[in-house]
C-alpha cells in the first residue's frame, strides 16, 4: 500500500504512511480498501447519486472488534470519519472525503426470538434484511417503508414507517443497542444501563457513537390490507381536505401517504399509499369512502404480505438518481396549505419529483415527551418534498423548485422537522428538530461520550467545549 493524504478533523490534510496503513490492516478481519483497489469505487457509492466523494481508506468491518479497531485508528490520527449502515440516507453521511469511512455493510445478521418477540440486528442491516427473518415468524416492527433503507439510519433518527400510529416509531421499539463510543470502548445502553446514552440513541442520529447492534420489540403483523389508490389530478385539493376530514377519525391500524405524483406514462395524479394492519373485512368497510371519492384512476389495494407492502415505495425511488429532500412538520393540513402544494405541483420540473403528507399521530403522539429525544410528536402531520431527477445539470433547477414550495410551506408548518427527511444540516435546521430543553440535554450526552465531536458526519449535535 501507498502513502495516503488523508483530512483530519482539525479541517488540515497530512499524511499517513504505508506502514501505518498496513499495520492497521492486519489488525482488521474485514476488508481495507484504499483508491485505486477493487471495490473502493462500489464501495463509496450509495443511494443518493449527487454524493460522490472519495474516502482515503474504507473499512468493510466483519464485526464490531473491526469498528472498535477502526474508532481507536480514527482517533489515533484525528481522521475525519463517515459511518455507513445501509448508505439509503439523503445527505450522504455514510461517505466523506479523504478521511475513514467504516463500513457495516457487510454486519447483517439478524437474530430472532420468537417466543419473546424480539430481534437482534448488526448496524448494516436493512429493513429489507430484518423483515425477511421476522417474517418468517409472522413478526415484525416500525421499520422504514422502502427495504433498502438502513436499519441504523432510520432508527437512530426516530423511525417513521407504516406501523408506527400503531406500535410508535422504530425508536420507540428498541430495547437497547450496542455502541461503540469514541473511545474505541463497546458499551451496551438500556433502560437499565447507560440510560443517558439509550435516550440520545432514540432521535438524536449518530453523533454518540457507532451503533453495531439494535434490539427490537416485536409484534405480530403478517397479512396487510395494503398498495396504491390512484386519482385524476383535476381532483388533487378536494381530495387533499377529504384525507384530512377522513384522517382524522381513522383507527391506528390505518397508516397511509397522500403523494403528489407523477405517474410512469407521464400522467400526474394523486397517489394515497394505504396499509393497514387490522382485520381484513373491518380494513375493507375502512377503506370504502376513500374508494368512492371522484373516479379512480387505479385501484391496487388489496391484501399482501408485509414484506411486499415495504417493496412499493421502491419503484418510485430507485438508485442512482439525484436526491435533494426538506420536511417539516404540520399543525393542520389547511386548505391554503393544500391549495400551496397542488398549485405549486404544476410547475413539478422531473417527473421523479414528488410531494408527500405523511399522517401521524397515534402510538407516535402516546410516547411520552421525555422518554425519547424525538421531539414534536403532537404534530397530525408531515410533509417531505422529495426532489429527485436524473441529470446534474437540471440540479439548480430542482433543488431551486424544493425550496421555493418548502419556503411556501412554512407559514402552515408547526416548527419542528424530522431529520431523517432533511437534506439540510445546518446548526439551524439540527436545533429545529428538538425543543431547546431537549437539545441541551443532547449536547450534555455527546459532551460525555464524544467530547471531542469525532462523529460530526450527522445531523451534527456540537459538544459544549
Amino acid at each position: 500500500m501507498a502513502d495516503q493524504r488523508i483530512n483530519t478533523t482539525s479541517g488540515a490534510e497530512t499524511g499517513l504512511t504505508a506502514t501505518a496503513i498496513e499495520q492497521f490492516k492486519g489488525s482488521l478481519r474485514g476488508e481495507l480498501l484504499c483508491p485505486g483497489d477493487d471495490h473502493y469505487d462500489s464501495a463509496r457509492t450509495i443511494h443518493n447519486g449527487m454524493i460522490d466523494r472519495r474516502p482515503a481508506l474504507i473499512v468493510r468491518c466483519a464485526g464490531v472488534a473491526d469498528v472498535m479497531v477502526a474508532v481507536t485508528f480514527a482517533r489515533s490520527y484525528n481522521l475525519v470519519v463517515a459511518v455507513r449502515g445501509g448508505g439509503h440516507g439523503v445527505p450522504g453521511f455514510a461517505v466523506c472525503d479523504g478521511g475513514l469511512m467504516i463500513d457495516l455493510s457487510r454486519m447483517k445478521s439478524v437474530r430472532v426470538d420468537p417466543v419473546g418477540r424480539t430481534a437482534r440486528a448488526e448496524g448494516g442491516t436493512t429493513w429489507g434484511d430484518f423483515d425477511h427473518e421476522t417474517q418468517a415468524f409472522g413478526l415484525a416492527t416500525t421499520g422504514g417503508i422502502a427495504r433498502p433503507t438502513g436499519i441504523a439510519g432510520l432508527t437512530l433518527g426516530g423511525g417513521h414507517g407504516y406501523l408506527m400510529r400503531t406500535y410508535g416509531l422504530s425508536c420507540d421499539n428498541l430495547l437497547s443497542v450496542d455502541v461503540v463510543t469514541a473511545d474505541g470502548r463497546l458499551l451496551t445502553a438500556s433502560a437499565t444501563e447507560n440510560a443517558d446514552l439509550f435516550w440520545g440513541v432514540r432521535g438524536g442520529g449518530g453523533n454518540f457513537g457507532v451503533v453495531a447492534a439494535f434490539e427490537y420489540r416485536l409484534h405480530p403483523v403478517s397479512q396487510m390490507l395494503g398498495g396504491l389508490l390512484i386519482y385524476p389530478m383535476a381532483q388533487a385539493k378536494d381530495l387533499f381536505r377529504f384525507y384530512r376530514d377522513y384522517t382524522r377519525t381513522v383507527p391506528d391500524a390505518l397508516g397511509s401517504l397522500i403523494n403528489l405524483a407523477t405517474l410512469p406514462d407521464g400522467t400526474p395524479a394523486v397517489v394515497i399509499l394505504i396499509a393497514y394492519s387490522g382485520d381484513l373485512d373491518e380494513g375493507e368497510r375502512l377503506l370504502r369512502p376513500l374508494r368512492e371519492f371522484g373516479s379512480l384512476l387505479a385501484d391496487q389495494v388489496g391484501p399482501l404480505p408485509y414484506i411486499a407492502l415495504q417493496s412499493i415505495v421502491e419503484n418510485f425511488n430507485p438508485p442512482g438518481l439525484r436526491n435533494y429532500w426538506k420536511s417539516n412538520y404540520l399543525s393542520d393540513l389547511s386548505d391554503a396549505a393544500i391549495d400551496v402544494m397542488v398549485d405549486h405541483y404544476r410547475t413539478v420540473p422531473a417527473p421523479n419529483t414528488h410531494v408527500v403528507i405523511e399522517h401521524l399521530g397515534g402510538a407516535v403522539s402516546r410516547v411520552g415527551a421525555d422518554e425519547t429525544a424525538v421531539d414534536h410528536r403532537e404534530a397530525p402531520y408531515n410533509f417531505l418534498i422529495v426532489g429527485m431527477w436524473a441529470d446534474a445539470a437540471e440540479d439548480a433547477k430542482v433543488i431551486g423548485w424544493v425550496r421555493e414550495l418548502w419556503g411556501a410551506l412554512q407559514p402552515f408548518s408547526s416548527g419542528g422537522l424530522y431529520v431523517n427527511y432533511e437534506a439540510e444540516h445546518d446548526v439551524d435546521r439540527v436545533k429545529a428538530a428538538y425543543s431547546p430543553v431537549k437539545y441541551a440535554r443532547l449536547v450534555a450526552v455527546k459532551d460525555k461520550y464524544d467530547p471531542t465531536n469525532l462523529f460530526r458526519l450527522n445531523q451534527n449535535i456540537k459538544p459544549a467545549g
